[in-house]
């Protein structure tokens, strides 16, 4: 469910997954990863615990405000292709990183900005993301740190 493309139902299994995990009912692997991500963002429980907000809420940057929804979708996707090596070398090069930034969620936070990158890229162009240039960018942040 995780890749719909309707915005209530992926808002919904976010819902559904933190009260299974607040009320310690058993997770299926995917909604242990979720649960993970929801636990790691504090910030966001509030919000996850009014179910009509959460769902109906809107987040426009140009106001200054991030989507929770959106930005936890990039830890999972990270945290995705991390266990998959996909794009091929990103478990290498994030096993790498991690002894630098000495902070996995921090870490995350950065390579976010070059997922993103690629995502909005290939959004605008029409066309499958690049992985060639997302482990360029990945490299160059690893060099960095």
């Amino acid at each position: 469910m995780i890749y719909s493309q309707d915005r209530t139902k992926l808002r919904q299994q976010y819902l559904d997954v933190w009260a299974k995990a607040n009320n310690r009912q058993k997770l299926e692997p995917l909604e242990q990863l979720i649960a993970e991500v929801i636990s790691d963002h504090p910030e966001y429980h509030p919000l996850l615990k009014n179910a009509e907000a959460a769902i109906d809420s809107e987040f426009y940057p140009e106001h200054g405000t991030t989507n929770p929804f959106l930005h936890m979708g990039m830890h999972i996707a990270l945290r995705e292709q991390v266990a998959t090596d996909r794009p091929p070398g990103i478990t290498d090069l994030t096993r790498k990183m991690i002894l630098k930034y000495r902070d996995s969620h921090i870490m995350e936070h950065e390579m976010m900005e070059a997922l993103g990158q690629i995502l909005w890229q290939a959004q605008k162009d029409n066309a499958a993301p690049d992985e060639m240039l997302y482990m360029e960018l990945l490299q160059q942040l690893a060099s960095k740190t």
